[in-house]
């Protein structure tokens, strides 16, 4: 176990080091992106990280976020929402998200060793749809907040003069 953790910290020198930490500043904090640019490409990261294609959200993420100039850096951060200690609450608030759109077919789910594939069948459209639901409005609401905090804490860049 010590050597997973001491081998990637002896694999880069302190040369190395201070070489990566302004690279890393200027993928994830590029004064010279927009905070539209940077809050759309953080809100589209959680949509795509939430979006029930699992296994498939980053081979899908990251050609679009090429193909609409987005912040690649920020969308994978932001994409890896999905980390498994996520994972249990974004599929129960995925659930609870679906019953809005099942009415009266709407399943509640409790966690009991009742569970069973047919169970889990049962709601499964609840919840596809509560996921692509919770997705889009977790994505607007996340990309929002980056925004204004960006707008309200970010120094702005000087203007140079060709």
């Amino acid at each position: 176990m010590g050597f997973a953790i001491y081998s990637p910290q002896r694999f880069l020198s302190k040369s190395q080091k201070k070489k990566l930490i302004p690279v890393l500043q200027e993928l994830l904090l590029n004064p010279h992106e927009s905070d539209r640019l940077k809050a759309t490409s953080v809100g589209f990261g959680i949509f795509m990280g939430i979006v029930p294609i699992w296994g498939f959200q980053l081979a899908i993420g990251i050609p679009l976020a090429f193909l609409f100039r987005m912040n690649k850096a920020l969308f994978i951060l932001a994409a890896n929402i999905s980390i498994p200690p996520m994972i249990p609450l974004i599929l129960f608030l995925s659930h609870s998200t679906g019953r809005i759109w099942m009415g009266q077919a709407a399943s509640h789910l409790s966690f009991t060793k009742d569970i069973t594939l047919a169970t889990l069948q049962n709601s499964f459209l609840q919840y596809v749809w509560g996921a692509i639901t919770l997705a889009v409005l977790a994505g607007f609401v996340v990309g929002l907040v980056t925004f204004f905090a960006l707008k309200l804490f970010r120094k702005p860049v000087p203007k140079s003069i060709p």
